[in-house]
């Protein structure tokens, strides 16, 4: 019994000693645990800390993209993100639901919002472990006003994240040039998901430097469901917002454009089309754009061309080069504009030839002059002879071709020059073999537009720190060479001006009221996938390079349009029908009124009929009329157009006699013309082609009966047609 009891009272004694070990080791761990703050390692109130700080982004906003007058091209603006909480731990009451408590009808109601399917949707409701699920691309970008109809539905768990969106107010305005950005994803060390700007092509990726800021930070402690604690901690990092950028783009001039590019390739479907609006005197570039283009916001059209072809297209000018050519000859005192010289076929020195553009036949023995107004081929083979080829070379160097023009755009061609044979001289010289891009033609133009001082085209005006607001780049006009002096650049522009103003000039469809326009055609040959010269009236680049007004210009538009689909037009309607507006609406936005003393008068018609014609003749031609008689009777039977009706000054006025009708010679008449003299007579007219009369089947001063057929030819200066013979009879000038 004894024995029993001790050996009770010693088991008691180890289980005492046991229990009080216990507590020294647990009063010791927790005693080290508060006198240290570390337990195992780890420090306790950092990581307590850092359970409930939370950190989110302060978003930077991008720079904004201003035209030259301050108005907005490219901008940022609130956008929401869509997310969706599953979990139903959030939810604390159950009568005011956090979370999604009906999968369908929320799937649903979300379907008529955003660009994604009901099942889809669905399925993203009802994934299984998710705290939250996103909607990917459909459920980001969300403009203020989905948000506000999605929040009014009354969705429990669907949430919203604010951020930037780049927008674009003009649409489809420069869009390759302005380029577009995208928001990037990505994941931390810690799994958590944001969205970054990139800008993917044009300024807005070339500049992403300036314009991209930098996003801040805000770290702060919170409770379990992320709300800040009564003595929270908060620490800030501000966001450094991107700098602003100003182009030289006006946008009026650039409306303009974009206007006439839209209804050219509604009409004509073009494969390509581009125009250039540039400042004479600075290389400012005012106004760039292309077919087909695309939408920056929707990137709608981006699928079918990538390519800023105003910089990265490399392609043979056509006669649009003749402009540098002549400029050359008249710098090295060759050119003489009344020198005779027979047109028709060149042959070159050391094998080949080539031939004007109507199929090699050429005008006869003409000037110079008349070369250049009718775009003669073989006028600049024996100029380039004349001042020998090795000197035009050297010209070429100087108006810079074949080489880049450093416009702040990315992957500008250079072009290249192809000059090492005596026929490769000769069609380099007319705008064939070699190649360019348009910004080095804009370059080149600059040289003639502006007193021989060839200027640097550029697009940025200048950077504005966002902070500071201090200008950190600002771009001034570059002289970047005078391969001409002031007087060759005066004397070219004479010459330039009389393509468009002559009778057989083939820039007269580029003609604008009361401005003079001095400017150049062109018709390229484009080259297939086989490397060889494409055939077929379309198959071609038909250009035009504009300088206005002639006196001192302040505008330079180069307009081109590659196989546009023509129904018995030349290849001069689409580019004029760009040309022609821009330039016009572009000259008068800048408050350059027209020229009163080139603007075509109006003459109300008196009514002559029963008048001696001799009379009849002397009053037309006293207001400036140029009547055609027809007939040699001493009395005016019939007047086209008849009294009352208006004639322009200098447009044909048909009087009719009263004997011996005979057929007026009609070459190089507009329609027009041709149907007055159809109606006074009584004659049935058949045509073909557009333009200005060719031939006709009733031979001048022959005589002509009421009834009779009158058979018409026209065909447009420089037409497609003529173009394609020039193509088939100079086959043999393979690249």
């Amino acid at each position: 019994m004894m024995e029993n009891r001790n050996n009770r009272k010693i088991g008691v004694a180890i289980l005492y000693v046991g229990f009080a070990l216990l507590f020294f080791i647990l009063f010791s761990r927790v005693f080290y645990i508060q006198a240290t703050g570390t337990a195992d390692g780890h420090k306790l109130k950092n990581e307590a800390l850092e359970k409930y700080m939370r950190t989110d982004v302060l978003e930077a906003s991008r720079g904004t993209i201003y035209d030259t007058n301050g108005e907005v091209i490219a901008e940022d603006t609130t956008s929401f993100t869509m997310a969706a909480i599953l979990d139903d731990s959030v939810t604390t009451n159950p009568e005011s639901p956090n979370h999604v408590v009906d999968p369908e009808k929320t799937a649903k109601v979300l379907a008529k919002y955003i660009d994604m399917d009901e099942e889809d949707i669905l399925a993203r409701l009802k994934k299984e472990g998710a705290f939250q699920v996103e909607f990917g691309t459909a459920g980001r970008g969300l403009t203020n006003s989905v948000k506000r109809k999605i929040e009014a539905e009354k969705l429990p768990g669907i949430t919203f994240t604010r951020q930037a969106k780049r927008f674009y107010p003009n649409g489809k305005f420069a869009s390759h040039l302005i380029g577009f950005t995208q928001q990037i994803e990505q994941e931390d060390k810690n799994g958590n998901v944001t969205f970054e700007t990139k800008g993917q092509m044009g300024i807005e990726k070339s500049y992403e430097k300036y314009l991209q800021g930098k996003n801040g930070k805000i770290r702060y402690t919170s409770d379990l469901w992320g709300y800040l604690l009564p003595e929270k901690q908060e620490m800030v990092t501000e966001p450094q917002n991107g700098d602003d950028m100003y182009l030289t783009i006006d946008s009026k001039i650039q409306t303009f454009m974009e206007d006439a590019l839209s209804e050219v390739e509604a009409q004509y479907n073009p494969s390509k089309a581009f125009a250039i609006v540039a400042e004479a005197k600075t290389g400012k570039i005012l106004a760039m754009s292309q077919r087909p283009t695309f939408h920056p916001g929707t990137r709608e059209g981006l699928d079918v061309n990538w390519m800023n072809d105003l910089v990265e297209y490399s392609y043979e000018p056509g006669s649009t080069m003749k402009i540098f050519t002549l400029a050359a000859a008249i710098e090295e005192g060759t050119f003489e504009a009344d020198a005779l010289y027979k047109s028709g076929r060149y042959k070159v020195k050391g094998g080949g030839s080539i031939g004007d553009h109507n199929g090699g036949a050429g005008w006869g023995n003409i000037t110079y002059k008349e070369g250049i107004q009718r775009s003669s081929n073989v006028a600049i083979a024996n100029m380039l002879e004349q001042m020998s080829p090795g000197v035009f070379r050297q010209y070429l160097e100087d108006f810079h071709f074949g080489r880049k023009t450093g416009i702040e755009l990315p992957n500008e061609a250079a072009g290249s020059i192809l000059y090492n044979y005596p026929l490769e001289q000769v069609t380099t010289a007319f705008g064939q073999g070699s190649t360019v891009n348009a910004m080095q033609m804009i370059q080149a133009a600059t040289a003639i537009a502006n007193g021989g001082k060839m200027m640097k085209p550029y697009i940025i005006d200048k950077i504005v720190d966002d902070t500071t607001g201090k200008t950190i780049v600002d771009t001034k006009p570059e002289v970047v060479g005078e391969p001409i002096s002031k007087e060759t650049a005066a004397e070219t522009l004479d010459i330039l001006e009389t393509v468009v103003t002559a009778e057989h000039g083939t820039g007269k469809p580029y003609h604008i009221e009361g401005y003079d326009v001095a400017g150049k055609t062109g018709t390229a040959q484009l080259v297939g996938e086989d490397g060889r010269y494409l055939t077929g009236s379309n198959n071609y680049l038909f250009s035009f390079m504009g300088m206005a007004p002639k006196e001192d210009p302040e505008l330079i538009v180069y307009v081109a349009v590659a196989k546009p689909q023509l129904d018995g037009e030349s290849g001069s309607a689409p580019v004029s029908k760009i040309f022609n507006p821009v330039m016009r609406n572009s000259l008068q936005y800048l408050n350059i009124k027209p020229d009163k003393t080139i603007i075509s008068q109006t003459v109300t018609l008196k009514d002559f009929t029963g008048k001696r014609t001799s009379e009849a003749r002397k009053a037309y031609e006293d207001a400036g009329m140029d009547p055609v008689v027809i007939g040699t009777g001493s009395k005016i039977e019939k007047q086209v157009p008849a009294a009352g009706e208006k004639l322009l000054q200098g447009e044909k006025a048909i009087l009719l006699t009263s004997e011996k009708w005979t057929m007026p010679n009609m070459k190089g008449w507009a329609m027009r013309d041709v149907m007055k003299v159809a109606e006074s007579m009584g004659l049935k007219v058949s045509y073909s082609g557009s333009g200005y009369v060719v031939s006709q089947n009733i031979e001048p001063n022959k005589s002509v009966k009421e009834g009779q057929k009158l058979i018409i030819k026209l065909e447009e200066p420089g037409s497609a047609e003529e173009a394609n013979q020039k193509a088939n009879e100079d086959s043999d000038q393979s690249r």
